[in-house]
């Protein structure tokens, strides 16, 4: 399968393991052999030296072909010597410096090793509260948070590039206020996306336009009472200026919640798509749509039967990935290997609705939303039941909303991630997303290094209908869109109707039916033009959780120095907030 030029760039920075020279010592093909023979070493409890090899090489021809890729920290480490191949981890935080600390130093070793890290502060003492062992003032969680910082500042994640952090903070907590602006400065808590955990109560307090009371973690104690709706309107102002905070909406997560007999879930993985208990991690890969479309007469469709087998293959590999994992830290063997939670999800969804000329803010493109996620569902659902066959239930089972009617091999099965460099090596569009831009500039995903990057599918597309020019092209390249080129169709400028052309109810539309058919949760960018109003977050805020999202993140064009995505190739245009995990 030939790369792409960005896709090798991001392999030979990233992915592929060098010498003590500092050389390449492997090529795309052997990292995927490597991957491939190290998760299939998981098949040798259950089977035969035969099985372990029949399932490598079709572990194998699944990523060499790019249907299938696992998370970065699998492609990194499986088969090395570190062999951490988790991405997603959730560490708790409670109100004493031996746990603050303790949890400090288990965030750095894992981010060294890889994996992101999620924090819910909440348990933490308000800033000014009286310590009674030292006579002195607590800090409070924002200052731990920089503290928190400053150390992710100084460890390479996986030794590619620095960590990534989710911070949360309850929406009653004293120091509330502080929280939703830490991120006013862009210097600060750079290394944090930060969420407001966000409760029913609270919501229907800014409903009815009722006070709100801040309480005290410990003591339980009412230490101030504010109006629901000033705080809402900080929260929102807020993340118009910068895009954070981001809401999580904790009740809604806990409805969902497979094990609650466990404990509630009150905290995330740094995008959001992975609700997970104190000390659990979360093993993810995603589906890249845009290679399961053929042609049968003169219409794209859809291989389903290829996909089913696909998913089926990609639940058995993160099933393997649980066995052959090495855990740094005993608590979260103990949990990962009692629930088993996994996290398949999916890529080039942008770039199958092109190949089906159906425009992203579409009816159809919602219909299909629902037809493909209803058969993720069904088939993740069918493989969890038959590797349970196969090698047991997970342990809680018993504990689980499951037992006793459906034997299950995995807690939770599915999840959208960002699949921001996987996405790259597979040459696809990211996830969930629209296009960005037709043409775009990658920025911060290699340390500085720019990628720039034109739609493959549009210059197909000019080319089947003879619309290819280089004078065409320079003006594409100029902005990035299409709607201002005359000598382009209206219906194909719909097909390719970019992130910002696309109005933000559409974005949460498609959150929101991937949502109803993911246990665990959707990460996604709502996408917001630079004149939108704080109203307008207000509003999508409010839907979000009307509509039963696990959470909800929106950036407005324009409104940070740095970010990820530029919107044309010689502009110099700032885009949108993405993860690139």
């Amino acid at each position: 399968m030939p790369f792409s030029k960005n896709a090798l760039k991001v392999l030979e920075s990233r992915y592929l393991r060098r010498n003590l020279k500092g050389e390449l010592a492997e090529t795309p093909d052997e990292l995927f052999m490597r991957v491939a023979k190290a998760v299939a070493e998981a098949e040798l409890a259950w089977g035969t030296h035969s099985e372990a090899e029949k399932w490598q090489a079709i572990f194998y021809e699944s990523m060499k072909n790019l249907l299938f890729l696992p998370n970065s920290p699998t492609l990194m480490n499986a088969g090395t010597s570190l062999n951490q191949l988790s991405a997603c981890f959730v560490l708790p935080i409670e109100d004493n410096l031996d746990s603050i600390f303790t949890t400090l130093k288990n965030a750095a070793m894992i981010q060294q090793s890889g994996g992101g890290t999620g924090f819910n502060f909440s348990q933490l003492r308000p800033k000014n509260d009286l310590i009674s062992v030292t006579g002195g003032e607590a800090s409070g969680p924002v200052s731990f948070m920089k503290v928190f910082n400053c150390a992710t500042e100084h460890v390479k994640h996986g030794g590619k590039r620095r960590g990534a952090n989710m911070g949360i903070l309850k929406v009653d907590h004293p120091d509330i206020e502080e929280f939703v602006v830490s991120k006013t400065d862009e210097k600060a808590l750079n290394n944090f996306n930060i969420s407001v955990g966000i409760t029913d109560k609270f919501m229907q307090a800014v409903e009815k336009d009722e006070t709100w009371e801040l309480i005290h973690p410990n003591s339980k104690s009412i230490i101030k009472t504010i109006k629901a709706k000033d705080l809402w309107r900080l929260i929102i102002e807020n993340a118009w200026s910068s895009g954070d905070p981001g809401l999580v909406f904790l009740d809604t997560i806990n409805a969902g919640n497979p094990l609650l007999p466990l404990g509630k879930i009150e905290c995330t993985n740094p995008c959001g798509e992975v609700p997970l208990l104190p000390y659990e991690s979360c093993n993810l890969g995603s589906i890249n749509l845009s290679k399961f479309v053929e042609q049968e007469g003169r219409k794209n469709i859809i291989n389903f039967t290829k996909l089913g087998s696909t998913i089926e293959m990609a639940i058995r590999f993160l099933d393997n990935v649980i066995e052959v994992n090495h855990y740094l830290l005993p608590q979260t063997k103990t949990i990962v290997t009692a629930n088993r939670k996994i996290g398949l999800g999916i890529m080039g969804w942008a770039d199958l609705l092109i190949m089906l000329e159906l425009p992203y803010d579409s009816n159809e493109a919602i219909s299909l939303a629902h037809q493909v996620m209803k058969f993720f569902k069904e088939k993740s659902l069918e493989a969890s039941v038959q590797l349970a066959k196969e090698r047991g239930v997970f342990k809680n089972w018993e504990k689980s909303i499951f037992y006793p009617n459906i034997k299950l091999r995995h807690a939770t099965r599915l999840s959208i991630a960002p699949t921001g460099t996987i996405s790259i090596i597979a040459d696809t569009s990211s996830s969930i997303e629209p296009l960005f831009a037709v043409a775009y500039r990658r920025s911060h995903v290699l340390d500085g290094n720019i990628l720039s990057e034109i739609n493959p599918l549009f210059i197909d597309y000019l080319k089947k209908n003879k619309l290819y020019s280089e004078g065409l092209m320079d003006e594409v390249k100029e902005t990035g869109y299409l709607q201002h080129i005359k000598q382009i169709p209206a219906a194909t400028k719909n097909v390719f109707k970019t992130a910002l052309e696309i109005s933000p109810d559409w974005h949460l539309k498609h959150q929101v039916v991937f949502q109803r058919y993911v246990d665990n949760a959707v990460s996604k960018t709502i996408n917001l033009a630079e004149t939108a109003s704080v109203s307008d977050i207000s509003e999508i805020y409010l839907n979000a959780w009307k509509q039963k999202t696990k959470g909800i993140t929106i950036f407005r064009y324009n409104s940070k120095n740095k970010q990820v995505l530029e919107k044309g190739i010689s502009s110099g245009i700032q885009s949108c907030k993405v993860c690139i995990n």
